[in-house]
């Protein structure tokens, strides 16, 4: 697929970019090079390869799941200024 040069300024109307006949020119040339480059790799024969989400086959090390913080509920419900029923009352802002 290669843009012409009315494609270009379609293309730049329909973004409301404002273009001169050089610059569309330009465009055009970088635009059907990138055209180039998928058509590329479109051709390439990828059957019987599996697709990956990285570069590069790697794995993250994890750590165990354990619980390292004891439960200080309690601790924090004592210094805040009001709860009810073990809830935080917080003044109301909206009406």
């Amino acid at each position: 697929m290669s843009l012409t040069l009315q494609d270009v300024k379609r293309v730049a109307t329909l973004a409301r970019i404002a273009v001169n006949d050089e610059e569309a020119a330009t465009y055009q040339q970088h635009l059907n090079g990138i055209f180039g480059l998928i058509a590329e790799m479109q051709a390439v024969d990828t059957t019987g390869i599996e697709p990956m989400s990285h570069a590069q086959d790697l794995s993250q090390r994890l750590r165990d799941d354990v619980v390292t913080e004891s439960n200080q509920r309690d601790k924090f419900q004592a210094i805040a200024p009001q709860v009810a029923g073990g809830l935080y009352l917080v003044p109301q802002v909206i009406e």
